[in-house]
């Protein structure tokens, strides 16, 4: 089967059963998505396809021909870091680390998703979308409870998302 990885196409032989977090991994030398639970509770494995956010863990690698996959690797243009990778930088939005790919992925797909209008379970108005300069505090949580964090780096991680979204975060206390 060949993949579209990161803009480049990959041609593997596996298993029909293996899954997507076991490809990137193991079989083409991407580590950035993390195995954590391997049960899709925790999101460390959380990459793009097709610019939405997929537990790679929880996918088959042989139902993603014909799609775009983008892990963390393929996240940064060459020296040029994502907005969302600097912004987790510039706001402490990781401890460990260990689920930072997985958290930043999530929160690249979140923005695509606000810019096309998507609502969440707390969105007040669902015929009034919320626009990412005024994305709350709440609304970014609720968008990223999906991707858990062993050390607790959620301020730096929402503060990442309000950068990345032209806000001001606020300073940590």
């Amino acid at each position: 089967m060949t993949l579209t990885i990161n803009g480049q196409s990959q041609t593997l032989n596996v298993e029909p059963r293996v899954t997507l977090l076991d490809a990137l991994r193991e079989r083409l030398g991407l580590p950035g998505s993390k195995k954590g639970c391997d049960h899709g509770q925790c999101g460390a494995c959380t990459v793009l396809i097709d610019n939405q956010r997929v537990y790679s863990c929880l996918t088959l690698a042989v139902m993603q021909e014909e799609k775009n996959i983008t892990t963390i690797e393929g996240l940064a243009d060459g020296d040029n870091l994502h907005p969302i990778q600097a912004a987790f930088i510039d706001n402490d939005g990781l401890q460990c680390g260990y689920c930072t790919p997985g958290q930043i992925c999530a929160s690249v797909a979140l923005l695509d998703e606000v810019e096309n209008g998507s609502v969440s379970s707390i969105t007040p108005d669902l015929n009034n979308p919320p626009q990412l300069a005024e994305l709350s505090e709440a609304e970014i949580k609720e968008r990223l409870s999906g991707n858990l964090c062993r050390c607790s780096a959620y301020n730096g991680i929402v503060a990442a998302v309000q950068q990345a979204t032209g806000q001001t975060p606020l300073s940590p206390a």
